[in-house]
């Protein structure tokens, strides 16, 4: 069944695991080493306190997306005691690595209290290293150092979760797709059902009745159809569900199980519809072989409702009379009777009205229009147009 063999491989947002990918832990590890190596060299760290110092600013990176607060907070605290010692590192700039790590992941106050806490050590940064009557421009310079990782977070931020909204709504859509489909496959399914089941019973109760009237000679041969429209409902009953996967099933033969009755498997439900008492006249115009099976699947199906209302409404003694047509694009498909409607045969009688619904369903999966109606002086008449090709 289309749609019901869907698993998901995990939680929504699993789509954004992709295959290859280098692990958060790895690349923020790789970041601490790069810029630790970076900013270490002569003249920058001169003891073991600067080494120190440099080991206590970039080491906390390496968790900086797992615990961003706690990473900030860390190198915060070893920014606050080299500014109390007077050593000046380059490694200062984790700060605001982990500032831009703060802005995209935590909460909007969290992000607020770091940046303050950035634009102060800044300030203070500036009042102790800042040369002679330049506070204020260092200050401004280091001030806008902090806004543009705040803003780089702020950016980061909005671009996660406009991924994971458009994440979200790609399940979303393809959850409705499945959920379409499995709809689609019932109503599918339905049809099939519908058509086979009712049609065959159909039959099996007009053959019966029939049977009570027959000759003895002639019950072995009505016994024998009734025999064989129940075993082909049964086939058909079984394809519509799917079940036919066992080739050595007794629902009928082998070669009619693999494939879907079509147009020239209409010749047997016209001699079928005889057997129960409905003369049926069939005529078939052009070339069928050149229509898909699922248009002829559609045609089989339209035309065994139309003469299964037929039997089931028609005063004894009706004649249908069933027409199809194949041209290049089109296929057309007509089925009258000339019985007499008699008041509760027809459309709005109780049992009428889902034959009548699925036969539009099938002719409108082509692009079809379904014409139903009485005829003038008596009599029902079904009709539609539709092309083999359109179906979605």
């Amino acid at each position: 069944m289309t749609g019901t063999g869907a698993v998901r491989t995990g939680p929504p947002g699993s789509l954004a695991r992709l295959p290859g990918r280098v692990p958060p832990l790895v690349a923020d590890a790789a970041l601490a080493a790069a810029l630790f190596l970076v900013t270490l060299g002569p003249g920058r760290v001169a003891d073991g306190t600067g080494f120190a110092l440099q080991t206590a600013l970039v080491l906390p990176l390496v968790w900086r997306r797992r615990a961003p607060r706690s990473a900030f907070g860390v190198i915060a605290a070893a920014a606050l005691v080299q500014w109390l010692l007077g050593v000046q590192l380059p490694a200062d700039a984790a700060l605001l690595v982990a500032l831009g790590t703060v802005t995209a992941r935590t909460p909007h106050r969290s992000a607020w209290a770091a940046g303050l806490v950035a634009v102060a050590g800044a300030a203070l940064a500036a009042a102790r290293w800042a040369p002679e009557g330049r506070f204020l421009a260092s200050a401004a310079a280091m001030t806008a150092a902090v806004a543009a990782s705040a803003l780089l977070g702020a950016n980061a931020r909005i671009r996660r979760a406009s991924r994971a909204e458009r994440l979200a709504r790609l399940e979303r859509d393809r959850d409705e797709r499945e959920r379409r489909a499995v709809e689609e496959e019932r109503a599918r399914i339905t049809r099939e059902l519908h058509d086979s089941v009712t049609h065959g019973l159909s039959v099996v109760v007009a053959l019966a009745d029939a049977l009570g009237h027959a000759r003895p000679a002639d019950s072995s041969a009505v016994t024998a159809r009734i025999a064989e429209t129940g075993r082909q409902a049964l086939t058909d009953m079984r394809r519509a569900l799917g079940l036919l996967q066992d080739a050595g099933t007794d629902a009928g033969p082998r070669d009619d199980r693999r494939s879907p009755p079509g147009i020239a498997q209409l010749g047997a439900l016209c001699e079928r519809m005889e057997a129960a008492g409905l003369v049926t006249r069939l005529r078939v115009d052009g070339e069928a072989a050149g229509v898909p099976a699922a248009a002829q699947l559609t045609v089989h199906r339209l035309v065994q409702e139309s003469l299964t209302n037929t039997l089931r409404h028609a005063p004894e003694g009706a004649r249908a009379e069933v027409r199809v047509c194949c041209a290049p694009g089109t296929v057309t498909v007509e089925v009258t009777d000339d019985g007499r409607a008699g008041g509760t045969g027809r459309p709005g009688s109780a049992g009428f009205g889902r034959g009548l619904t699925g036969m539009r369903e099938r002719a409108a999966a082509f692009g079809g229009v379904l014409e139903a109606g009485p005829r003038p002086g008596g009599g029902w008449r079904v009709f539609v147009r539709f092309d083999p090709g359109g179906a979605p």
